[in-house]
């Protein structure tokens, strides 16, 4: 008799057990209590620090009585002085009112479902704190309109003292456009898929398209199929990311072991713009450019140097494509070198990067 299968992780469910946690325990009950509402998935998580502000602020007195939520209450006050600015920023200044802010950063569950590279489930969560911010209008600057009452842009932006930690931690699913709960594979399936049906779409205009050159000879026209015959064939960078570690030397190694995927799924201006940009969980110390005038076997210590930093073979491969922590330039001199036979690397690891220098790709 066959086992049934697990039941994935959905955003209900997931809500559901973000909302049972305890602030005072929630970093330590996080796994434990996804683990027990979703039996049969081993999570883990990953944090990292991008801090970010929620536009949700609270006002409170000194003791931390809550009044209400910033916004309504601030609308209400300003309407008590017939909308004018002046006279309530006067008033406010001189009360021992304070305002909150939430500050998050962003945390990353996992979960295998199976050997393969995508195969894997990721939850993407708001690690958030409240915090006293400071009084609740600044007191030495009139503010300028409205919105500098209900949004206020100057309290302090360094980290506040734990003595002005009012609630948290607390975790809630980001509001990812369609990507907050996601299967890694079949994600990689509908990024697949969405890119053919575009393509599809355009058959007619791609078969009408020419390219015109003018020279000597007068005007030539090509259709534009036979300039680019694989138009239609299109592999998405996302799909070619995990095809690349897949065929690499990184293949041992879970890629939610390293990278987070930063994803969208959203429908602009009628189009479906489906993807995501992986994020490195151990960013370099420094980034790697090839350095002028050193040579080729210089740039494969250095990559070497790379790889032992983030502890994977051929990482510094995916943290270039991720195209900010490595120079592309230094995969395509290696890629040069390994054409003139100046370097090797794994065979593996060599055909993946010369397929990559045939056609780029870039997050």
């Amino acid at each position: 008799m066959n086992a049934s299968p697990l039941r994935l992780p959905d955003a209900g469910s997931i809500e559901a057990v973000l909302a049972d946690l305890d602030p005072a325990s929630a970093d330590n009950d996080l796994v434990p209590a996804l683990a027990h509402a979703f039996p049969g998935f081993q999570f883990s998580v990953a944090r990292i620090d991008d801090d970010y502000w929620r536009d949700t602020r609270s006002v409170i007195r000194p003791d931390g009585t809550r009044i209400g939520e910033l916004r309504p209450w601030m609308t209400a006050e300003l309407a008590k002085d017939g909308g004018a600015i002046d006279a309530l920023w006067r008033r406010l200044k001189e009360t021992d009112l304070q305002i909150t802010e939430w500050r998050g950063t962003s945390a990353f569950v996992f979960a295998p479902t199976g050997p393969g590279a995508a195969d894997y489930v990721q939850i993407a969560l708001g690690r958030e704190i409240e915090w006293r911010a400071g009084p609740i209008v600044n007191p030495n600057y009139r503010p300028f309109g409205q919105e500098e009452l209900l949004d206020p842009s100057w309290p302090r932006t360094d980290r506040p003292p734990q003595s002005d930690r009012l609630a948290g931690p607390v975790y809630r699913l980001l509001g990812r456009a369609g990507g907050a709960v996601i299967h890694v594979r079949s994600f990689l399936d509908r990024c697949g898929r969405i890119e053919r049906e575009k393509r599809e779409a355009k058959r007619p205009e791609m078969e009408g398209r020419v390219i015109r050159e003018v020279g000597p000879w007068g005007t030539r026209e090509t259709p534009f199929l036979e300039v680019v015959p694989d138009w239609f064939d299109y592999v998405p960078r996302e799909l070619r990311f995990f095809r690349d570690w897949e065929d690499s030397s990184a293949r041992p190694h879970r890629v939610f072991e390293h990278w987070a995927l930063d994803v969208r799924d959203y429908t602009h201006k009628g189009e479906r713009e489906v993807g995501f940009v992986p994020r490195p969980l151990q960013p370099l110390a420094e980034r790697l450019a090839p350095p002028k005038d050193a040579s080729i076997h210089i740039l494969m210590d250095r990559i070497e140097d790379v790889d032992r930093e983030i502890g994977l073979p051929f990482g510094w491969f995916f943290l270039m494509i991720h195209g900010h922590w490595v120079d592309p330039d230094v995969g395509l001199a290696i890629a040069q070198g390994l054409k003139a036979q100046r370097v090797r690397l794994p065979d593996p690891d060599a055909r993946v990067l010369l397929r990559w220098a045939d056609r780029t790709y870039r997050f």
